[in-house]
């Protein structure tokens, strides 16, 4: 095994004084006090304490120095019922010495030790507000190997009173141990059984971490890798395989970006055909023979069986591109600057679209004031006793209401993003009529729900209405490629030629899927029978689950096969999303404070696939708060 005279080097081109983790000892413990007093909100545990933890419980509690002085302490120990566990009371690091892999040290020095050699896991307690503790456990996970779970343990209301945050345990492990060559427990990372190796959350690429590339060179902003932290090497169908071979059931699908699942094998081979017979891969807006198919098809087998006459734009790849370019226009053929979008709207992050989206944390990063749109109450925002219809009337038939008349209403028929808010018939033809009569354009942002996702093609079907600009990316493509369309009713297209452009406007691969889409799952009404079907059952099976708890903290919600469950509360969503990934199934939040859990599985998916997800769904959420279960139920 590592002695405790194990030291790890600084991740540095120059040499610099080394750290070193050692047993602490009895005159060690009001050096310990002090840099504890230095990391808030650490408890200042007396001094009698902490001479227990350097003398009693030594073997547990490491040291850091560097160039003689305290850096680092940890504090831990083994319970005698479960001697198989290392839990970890309480890191302190130096605040100079942060984010350089100091705390990381500390835990791998007290597992190298012979006394924890039959250690398999480690488990600590925090509150969910320490998000810099738990992104440090999650990395030591990734580090080792293991997987690591999180449950709550004690509550904020039932063992606090409503006087401290509720805590969670960490579970960290099992952690697979075996023995080198040179006597190293080989199941520990590289970097922490090579004495030269670097010490930081942020160290130049090893072979010792598999998320080392992805940490080092890719920026901070990735989120979705967060939630769900392994490594994928292949798709197929409803399922993803990450790197070792574990199959994931996928609920997440690219965010309803891959409607009929991973490498639809009709859509594979017609790529495999256009690219091994060089096809063109990029055209700008030049005419060529992809793009041709694909309008032909869509004309043919979407447009005209509804009747709908739209020209197609391709304003480039995102859904985003395609907003930004529907406000544009509809500011240009209105002559007028203001918007009316609503509550929890959600419409892109660029700051023409991000103008219209109501989250508060999406909004925050635009740094500047984002203006051009009036904010209104989506249908059942304020109960359903009030019509927000009627308001929205109200405010623009009123001269002195300080809303001015607006070039356009944008609206999505179910807000996913916004928490599956799924608005009313009535009240989606109300807003059109309302639109048409104060001389606005109505805009239906498809992006999320269009596509097949709410049963019809277009999510506004169900409603009759005729939109004057529709909005369509995600799975227009069929296959995961960049592609979005704004479909604008004939008489409206005021654009003049490049007034409106981007260099990939002309992705003819996606081109060549999204006819293929077209034509195998959209030329006769199977596809939309068997998702009417499954969405059915996934309301069916939703409801069930709900129904087995209080109905003021967990409700089922959503349309079509874009449906949820309502937990009230972000952090018992996102245990329940991390509980489901421990068991196979990706899936992920939504809603203002990612309260709710969305469902998104591909319209394709095998019925006993998708029982077995929600049976996936239903036992994480059984456990994440199956002590509250309605018993009046």
């Amino acid at each position: 095994m590592v002695s405790d005279s194990q030291s790890f080097s600084l991740p540095r081109n120059v040499p610099l004084p080394r750290v070193t983790f050692r047993r602490p000892t009895e005159i060690d413990a009001a050096v310990v006090w002090d840099l504890i007093a230095k990391c808030p909100p650490l408890d200042r545990n007396s001094l009698y304490c902490e001479l227990l933890l350097c003398t009693d419980f030594a073997d547990t509690c490491v040291l850091a120095e560097r160039a003689g002085a305290v850096v680092g302490w940890m504090s831990a120990y083994r319970r005698p019922g479960e001697p198989s566990t290392l839990f970890i009371w309480q890191i302190a690091v130096h605040p100079e010495k942060r984010n350089t892999g100091v705390g990381k040290g500390l835990i791998i020095s007290a597992l190298n030790r012979p006394s924890c050699e039959s250690v398999t896991h480690i488990k600590a307690t925090v509150t969910l507000s320490n998000r810099a503790s738990r992104l440090f456990f999650s990395a030591v996970a990734q580090d080792l190997g293991a997987p690591i779970r999180q449950a709550l343990r004690f509550d904020h209301e039932v063992h606090f009173k409503g006087r401290h945050e509720s805590e969670h345990t960490i579970a960290i492990g099992p952690i697979v141990r075996s023995i080198g060559p040179a006597g190293i427990s080989a199941d520990l990372p590289s970097q922490y059984a090579n004495k030269e190796a670097t010490m930081t959350d942020r160290s130049a690429p090893n072979g010792g971490d598999e998320f080392a590339i992805f940490n080092y060179f890719e920026s901070e902003v990735r989120s979705y890798a967060r939630s769900f932290p392994v490594v994928f090497a292949r798709a197929r169908g409803a399922q993803l395989f990450a790197r070792d071979g574990t199959a994931y059931l996928d609920f997440l699908m690219g965010c309803s970006s891959l409607n009929y699942g991973h490498n639809p094998p009709e859509l594979k081979s017609a790529l495999a055909d256009y690219i091994a017979g060089d096809g063109i891969t990029h055209g700008l807006d030049l005419y060529n023979e992809a793009k041709e198919s694909f309008l032909r098809e869509f004309h043919e087998t979407i447009l005209r069986p509804r009747q709908l006459d739209y020209v197609v734009q391709f304003p480039g790849p995102t859904g985003a591109n395609a907003v930004e370019a529907a406000l544009k226009l509809a500011r240009k053929i209105t002559g007028r600057p203001n918007i009316i979008a609503f509550t929890n709207g959600f419409h892109g992050v660029s700051l023409g679209a991000l103008s219209c989206t109501g989250n508060r944390y999406h909004r925050a990063a635009a740094g500047q004031l984002l203006s051009g749109v009036t904010r209104l109450p989506y249908d059942g925002y304020l109960g359903s006793a009030v019509d927000t219809a009627d308001y929205l009337d109200r405010l623009l038939s009123d001269p002195s209401s300080g809303v001015d008349a607006p070039a356009a209403v944008i609206v999505e028929t179910v807000q996913g993003e916004g928490g599956l808010n799924v608005a009313g018939t009535e009240w989606l033809r109300k807003v059109e009529a309302i639109a048409r009569k104060h001389g606005a354009l109505l805009i239906v942002d498809d992006i999320q729900a269009g596509v097949g996702r709410t049963d019809a093609f277009f999510s506004f079907e169900a409603a009759g209405l005729r939109p004057d600009i529709v909005t369509i990316a995600k799975s227009i493509s069929g296959y995961g490629l960049p592609m979005a369309l704004v479909l604008i009713d004939r008489q409206l297209d005021k654009w003049e030629p490049g007034e409106h452009n981007g260099t990939f406007r002309g992705n003819c691969h996606a081109f060549v899927t999204a006819r293929a889409a077209l034509e195998h799952f959209w030329r006769t009404d199977s596809l939309a029978a068997s998702v009417s079907q499954k969405g059915n059952l996934l309301k069916s099976r939703l409801e069930q689950i709900a129904q087995k708890y209080d109905p003021t903290r967990v409700s089922a919600k959503g349309r079509g096969m874009m449906r949820g469950i309502d937990l009230k509360s972000g952090e018992t969503a996102r245990q329940v999303i991390s509980t489901a990934f421990q068991r196979g199934l990706i899936v992920e939040t939504s809603g203002p404070k990612d309260e709710v859990v969305k469902c998104l599985p591909p319209l394709v998916i095998r019925e006993d696939q998708l029982s077995q997800g929600l049976d996936i769904l239903e036992d994480a959420i059984d456990s994440v708060i199956g002590g509250t279960v309605n018993r009046a139920a």
